[in-house]
């Protein structure tokens, strides 16, 4: 990193470290945009406008790294803006391997960039990259795969068959590459046979892999001189995308994303305004202990004569109502599209696509859907972990798919949309859905208590046990040691759940439900015994006076309430929470909730009104409490609980 020591000082003596952060957050948004731009291009229709929003980029990040004495950084882009140049202008043809350099140029500036900011300690060696852009520029073709043409001479051998299964794997294994007879070279004497190999594999990797049908000591591999390979080598099993409808060369762009992605740029300079996340955090904190000191004056106001103090108290309504205003545009400051959680998918789908030796489509829909920034930064993972299992596991390779009557390609859908005081997420795909009969299997293996008469979804369910996978083998694509558990208990931390539902041979669907925001939400004040409690509004199905006549007792000392033909657990909050009683408890209100998709009645004595409610963590004040979610503060400065619904609906059920 000595080359950053005079970095960001002028000639006159200026600093300029002081626009470091500025620099960084462009750099960073713009990269975003060519990444975008790049996956949604179409090779053999590549737009003038497409070719000069990329080249915008790489000339607007050359000219601040050069500014601030990034001299890595300035090298990349000089170079990408040769090639781009000569894109734009006509005198080369977008090609795929092109593309790719394009994204890995991409990545290595991140990198790069991530070094000066001091989040990574090395920075990446970029000269390979950067020989391959200049031989691109040059009109010449580049090994952008790393694609090795080698002859591969194995013998002698007793059994000339057993050389037979070298092309058995690179028939089964995807993406290994590709394997010819050379049979006229004048090599294959009698007990030998020699192949043409075209490969991305190291020569270790390649004797490991047939030595399980021939012995190490009768494998030779030597390069192949040969001329450089044509357009579809290196693809190995993979289908060349030029060969497929437009739609499903843009494999993993919705349609109309380039549209909106070439009007960003230019409006991002005039639009946007940086402020740091703290002092919106900050801001956020103020304005909910507004809304309290609010909430105790209204409090306070209710015992004041309305004629004497009849202006008073419409001040106090004003206030009232412009808290409520500044409350929600407050909050609306750290409202973010989903779309920047959707935009880092198609690059992974494309990356893991190529892996896997499978063609994958995605779909977005609702990214304009909104969500508090800080829950999503933490849902980022759970998504990443649920795309991955639709692409290693739930996608079928081409082949399968072509047999069962399916198109090639496999389609994973993401979609966002609001449900009340709620988010829902969707990860969906077509691909072959759970088994029933191999998750039952493991179930047994593992010891679970399983029966054959259960119920699909019963079934489904088990796939959230702590550790429980049905893949044969633990992939760096999508398990990588991680089970599906953890992505319910992370959902679950923040206030969330998460639902599965499958269909063999159709596909499987994820829904996943988030609140909005975890700083400020409409509540419900409930009174038990003395106390107060606050259920979120949003979990609110209905309430009604208790009847005694439709409460039964069932197994022991459980009770159960007919609603509207059906059974619902009773959940007595006062027996739950201990709370300490004067006098017997009278008949009371029945609360009927909902969470996970399922419901149960609460009861308590009273319903005292709705309120907004500024949200403390209980856990990081006092600790964590069963059955209690978060804490607030009243109008009268009292605090009171919130209930966790989630947890005594799971409760109920047990």
């Amino acid at each position: 990193m000595s080359h950053m020591a005079g970095a960001g000082t002028a000639s006159g003596g200026f600093d300029l470290s002081q626009f470091h952060s500025v620099f960084f957050e462009e750099a960073g948004e713009n990269l975003a945009n060519m990444e975008a731009l790049l996956l949604a291009l179409d090779p053999a229709q590549a737009s003038a406008d497409d070719l000069n929003a990329i080249f915008r980029v790489a000339h607007s990040i050359k000219g601040g790294a050069a500014t601030f004495g990034f001299a890595d950084v300035a090298e990349l882009t000089h170079e990408l803006e040769t090639l781009l140049d000569r894109l734009r202008r006509n005198e080369l043809k977008m090609r795929h391997e092109i593309v790719d350099a394009l994204l890995a140029a991409a990545d290595t500036l991140k990198a790069q960039l991530a070094c000066h900011q001091g989040v990574a300690s090395d920075a990446p060696d970029a000269s390979a990259l950067i020989a391959t852009i200049k031989r691109l520029a040059a009109g010449e073709r580049a090994d952008t795969g790393g694609c090795r043409l080698l002859r591969v001479r194995v013998g002698p051998l007793t059994n000339l068959a057993a050389a037979d299964g070298l092309a058995e794997l690179f028939r089964d294994i995807p993406n290994l590459g590709t394997l010819e007879p050379l049979e006229d070279d004048g090599t294959s004497a009698e007990g030998y046979r020699t192949f043409r190999v075209s490969t991305n594999a190291s020569d270790d990797e390649l004797i490991e892999l047939f030595s399980f049908h021939v012995g190490r000591e009768q494998i030779e591999i030597t390069p192949l001189d040969t001329t450089a390979p044509t357009e579809g080598d290196g693809f190995g099993f993979f289908v060349d995308p030029a060969t497929l409808p437009a739609a499903r060369q843009q494999s993993q762009a919705p349609a109309a994303k380039p549209e909106r992605e070439k009007t960003a740029l230019p409006q991002m300079e005039s639009t946007t305004l940086r402020v740091a996340v703290d002092k919106v955090d900050q801001l956020i904190n103020l304005v909910g202990e507004l809304v309290i000191t609010q909430a105790m004056l209204t409090q306070q106001a209710k015992s004041l004569d309305p004629v004497q103090f009849q202006g008073l108290l419409a001040g106090i309504a004003d206030l009232e109502r412009n808290t409520r205003h500044l409350q929600e545009a407050v909050l609306s400051i750290r409202m973010i599209p989903m779309a920047f959680v959707f935009s880092r998918f198609p690059r992974m789908l494309r990356d893991l696509a190529a892996k896997l030796g499978k063609q994958i489509e995605l779909r977005t829909i609702g990214e304009a859907t909104e969500l508090d920034k800080g829950l999503i930064e933490k849902i980022v993972d759970p998504l990443t972990h649920l795309v991955r299992n639709s692409a290693d596991h739930g996608i079928e390779t081409p082949a399968e798919r072509l047999k069962v009557g399916k198109p090639a390609y496999g389609t994973i859908t993401l979609s966002a949309a609001h449900e009340g005081g709620s988010i829902l997420i969707e990860v969906r795909d077509d691909g072959a859905g759970l088994r029933r009969d191999k998750i039952l299997a493991k179930a047994r293996e593992r010891g679970l208590p399983v029966r054959d008469d259960m119920t699909d979804a019963e079934v489904w369910a088990l796939i959230w046990e702590p550790g429980f996978s049905t893949a044969d083998q633990v992939s760096d694509v999508s398990g990588r040691g991680v089970g599906m558990d953890v992505v319910r208990r992370n959902i679950a931390a923040l206030g969330g759940s998460v639902e599965i539902d499958s269909a063999p041979g159709w596909g499987t669907r994820v829904l996943v439900r988030l609140p909005l925001t975890l700083a400020i939400m409409d509540g419900m004040s409930v009174l038990v015994g003395n106390e107060t409690y606050i259920l979120p509004l949003a979990a609110v199905v209905e309430s009604f006076q208790m009847d005694r006549r439709l409460v039964q007792t069932v197994a022991g000392n459980a009770r159960v309430v007919q609603v509207r033909g059906d059974y619902l657990p009773v959940v007595a909050l006062d027996e739950v929470l201990q709370v300490p009683r004067n006098e017997p408890r009278r008949d009371g209100i029945l609360v009927v909730v909902e969470a996970e998709g399922a419901r149960c009645a609460l009861l308590l004595d009273e319903l005292l009104g709705q309120q907004q409610v500024v949200v403390k963590n209980l856990e990081t004040n006092y600790k964590r409490v069963p059955g209690i979610s978060g804490a607030t503060i009243l109008g009268d400065g009292r605090v009171a609980l919130i209930i966790d619904v989630a947890a005594l609906v799971k409760r109920s059920r047990h």
